[in-house]
């Protein structure tokens, strides 16, 4: 009877943390550049012990108290958001592959999508959370207008009519999405063994940069509201059994008795 309540609980647990993935999905459904999860179920087979070698004998990656089921998200899933034309000149997006990097806190590194831009106390070119990119962009004090083309060149003009060329935002490209770690506020950051490419906008497969327009979130609210349904419907079910198989064993006591 243990082990009813033992598939039902770890059925419960998978649902619950596909469910969490779910729901930050559809919370992040308007955070500009934001990039959805999949819940990926894989089975955990029980680690058993041959009595005749007296040797643990284990298959695949698994837990060696039981068998059971697990939930993880499947990565960032890195498809194209639509682009949002906004008209303003310090929003900018990426059409394509590719992140521009950010310098983080104590010098980490950060990867963005895009989205609103400033001019931080340093007079940097930074993300609206005042995190400078790695590009190092400085702004001129009397500038009047700033141009950032397809390729990444940053231009500004003064108030004076003067024109000057202020640096190149590049691009950083993976091949995996197993490569990038999620943080908060829609920003991402590589994993250790990752092997990231430094490309120019618009070259070597990576996309080319528009200003004046935001990415949206690659998420689908109909899709996740319909894989909610379905993994509600499973978590009652498992709950279900659980109450079954409590049923089960109060009736198997009171015949003790």
């Amino acid at each position: 009877m243990n082990g009813a309540f033992e598939v039902g609980a770890a059925g419960l647990r998978a649902e619950q943390k596909a469910l969490e993935i779910l729901a930050n999905n559809i919370a992040n459904i308007n955070t500009a550049g934001f990039k959805r999860s999949d819940a990926q179920f894989s089975e955990i087979l029980a680690q058993r012990v041959d009595a005749e070698i007296a040797e643990p004998i284990a298959t695949g990656d698994i837990s060696p108290a039981a068998g059971g089921v697990r939930v993880t998200a499947r990565g960032t899933q890195l498809s194209q958001g639509a682009i949002r034309p906004t008209g303003n000149p310090l929003d900018i997006a990426i059409d394509g592959q590719g992140f521009i990097e950010l310098m983080g806190p104590n010098g980490q590194s950060l990867l963005w999508r895009g989205g609103r831009l400033r001019v931080n106390e340093d007079g940097l070119l930074a993300t609206a959370a005042g995190i400078p990119l790695r590009a190092t962009i400085n702004v001129p004090m009397d500038l009047s207008a700033l141009t950032i083309s397809t390729d990444g060149i940053v231009s500004a003009e003064t108030a004076s009519g003067e024109r000057l060329e202020l640096g190149q935002i590049g691009l950083i490209r993976v091949e995996r999405e197993a490569e990038l770690e999620r943080l908060e506020d829609g920003f991402l950051r590589l994993v250790e063994d990752a092997r990231p490419v430094d490309t120019v906008a618009g070259e070597d497969g990576s996309g080319r940069l528009v200003q004046g327009g935001i990415e949206e979130s690659n998420v689908a609210l109909t899709e996740e509201m319909v894989q909610m349904m379905i993994v509600q419907r499973a978590y009652a079910a498992n709950a279900q059994a659980v109450q079954v198989a409590d049923q089960l064993a109060a009736i198997t006591n009171n015949l003790r008795q």
